[in-house]
């Protein structure tokens, strides 16, 4: 055990009294904010901002070839600089079919790797610079830590990590490595969160108060489809679960709105879960018709809705909600509410209000023409032509592989994607013990106070080309 976990531990205790444990029992507290600190002072190095060295052309491999992973690598074969070295998946039809799609594109054939330790070999054998990871969740963690121990940097999918333990060593993992490990947060780079992360960044919405986001989709479809998630992985991840199993997408564009970790942090939050009405009846209704759902039957699903509320350092407030099952219109909400005006995503249209009224449509159009950053500026048109959920996909890969070529900090470092994704073990933890606080750990170690906000320019970079078919 590393000193700086020994250390983490020694400073867990019950509230109720002074006994030190290695994870607090949440159900044997007072009802008190818990405590998860880390040690002052045991720091290795800063991430945020880090530079690491420039990569002219970046050699790619990526782990998971399913839903995700293909299209990656689809979206990935269009950028200058970039080349997918090699590919990886537990099913060999998967890693064919990818190395397909670059062969016609003409860009060469990747080493291919496939079975359950397929991607060891890969991240352990053969030497390229960024694992560009797209598996089923439990797999992030030990994917990204390995990757980082054997010289790469890493991009993971979300969330990228399950449990307290997993993103306190990613976190000491990235600083003694000095590799990036980025989560892959997409929803960061979507046309209108990029604009009202620019807008709140030039003070037109004030000081802000509030924010809310979300991940309101339903999945029923996919979770229960045979041929849908492999192994059915994504609906056992639903049992006995009962917290936010997905936080990211809502979480991650209004952290950087409220310069999360770079000026502010995450302080505590509480948590709720409605009843399961829905998941454990529709098992139940399956199994009658096909005897392939049987070893679902018992399973204790989570509740349908969950909502947690998170309390910055400043005073600030973040909602976050989680439903994949209710016959609800798809939503991320995101919400930033200031004390001088609000922005609102969904439902559509996109609002934008600075008193009791949305601006009308010819003042949205100047707010876009003013206020859009420079990355959606310089390639964000190209972006929705190739695609990724409507462009921001390729932003988020263009914008990676930039940054990788020329030495410029990331958008997204390492204590994102740990503040970010400990929002489902924390949750969990505040619902199993009737929505009582717990506290969110400061990842930074205390440098969120002088870290410098997300650099939504281009200087530095910009110059890496597209290559259109």
């Amino acid at each position: 055990m590393s000193s700086n976990r020994r250390n983490f531990l020694k400073n867990i205790s019950l509230l109720s009294g002074t006994f030190a444990l290695g994870i607090p029992d949440l159900q044997a507290t007072t009802g008190k904010t818990e405590k998860l600190g880390h040690a002052a002072g045991s720091k290795n190095f800063n991430m945020c901002g880090y530079a690491a060295p420039k990569i002219p052309k970046v050699r790619i491999g990526v782990i998971g070839l399913g839903m995700r992973g293909e299209e990656a690598v689809r979206r990935l074969a269009y950028i200058d600089g970039a080349e997918i070295v090699a590919v990886c998946d537990k099913y060999k039809e998967r890693t064919d079919r990818s190395a397909s799609i670059l062969s016609k594109r003409g860009l060469g054939k990747p080493m291919a790797y496939y079975g359950e330790d397929g991607w060891k070999k890969m991240v352990s054998k053969q030497e390229f610079d960024l694992v560009y990871i797209c598996t089923p969740w439990a797999l992030h963690t030990p994917m990204s830590l390995m990757s980082m121990k054997n010289n790469k940097h890493v991009a993971c999918e979300v969330p990228i990590a399950l449990t307290l333990d997993d993103c306190w060593e990613l976190v000491e993992t990235s600083e003694k490595t000095k590799k990036h490990c980025m989560m892959l947060e997409n929803c960061c780079y979507d046309f209108f969160e990029m604009l009202t992360l620019n807008m709140a960044r030039n003070g037109l919405f004030g000081e802000l108060v509030h924010a809310e986001g979300a991940y309101i989709h339903d999945l029923r479809s996919l979770n229960y489809d045979k041929k849908g998630y492999a192994d059915m992985w994504r609906l056992k991840e639903n049992n006995g679960n009962n917290g936010n199993l997905y936080p990211t997408h809502g979480l991650g564009p209004v952290a950087q709105c409220m310069n999360i970790n770079r000026g502010d942090k995450l302080d505590y939050l509480v948590s709720m879960s409605s009843n399961d009405f829905m998941m454990a009846g529709e098992v139940r209704e399956l199994s009658s018709k096909d005897s392939y759902y049987n070893p679902y039957v018992s399973n204790k699903y989570r509740g349908n809705m969950n909502t947690s509320v998170i309390r910055t350092d400043k005073g600030k407030t973040i909602m976050i909600q989680h439903d994949v099952t209710t016959p609800r219109p798809y939503s991320r909400i995101h919400v930033i509410s200031g004390t001088k005006g609000i922005a609102s995503k969904y439902p559509s249209p996109e609002r934008i209000a600075f008193g009791h009224s949305w601006v009308k449509e010819a003042e949205m159009k100047d707010l876009y023409s003013k206020y859009t950053p420079p990355i959606i500026k310089h390639v964000g048109e190209i972006a929705k032509k190739i695609g990724g959920h409507g462009g921001m996909d390729f932003i988020m890969d263009w914008r990676l592989i930039d940054c990788l070529r020329n030495g410029l900090p990331l958008d997204q470092d390492v204590y994102d994607a740990a503040s970010w994704s400990c929002i489902t073990p924390l949750s969990k933890k505040s619902v199993e013990s009737r929505s009582r606080s717990v506290d969110v750990p400061d990842f930074t170690r205390g440098s969120w106070k002088t870290n410098k906000p997300v650099d939504l320019t281009l200087n530095g970079g910009g110059n890496t080309g597209v290559k259109v078919a």
